[in-house]
């Protein structure tokens, strides 16, 4: 049970705090900190796996136009 206050003079001296009062930012950061790293390394989900070589693209090769002279087929 706490002490009850000590007067001093017309002043009274505030009874000690309990020890959940003087300690419950420790507690309360040290689980933040365990949760936050139970989170982290078991939530992270599964890679999905990457394809061994890369498939070629479907484009055809550039041919040139009938007259072979110009892109936009137009002859001088």
């Amino acid at each position: 049970m706490p002490k009850s206050p000590a007067v001093i003079g017309v002043l009274t001296e505030p009874p000690a705090p309990t020890w959940w009062k003087a300690n419950r930012h420790k507690v309360l950061g040290i689980t933040g900190l365990l949760l936050g790293y139970w989170i982290g390394t078991h939530t992270s989900g599964a890679v999905a796996p990457q394809p061994g070589t890369p498939r070629p693209g479907h484009t055809a090769p550039a041919s040139p136009g009938p007259s072979g002279t110009h892109a936009l087929g137009l002859t001088a």
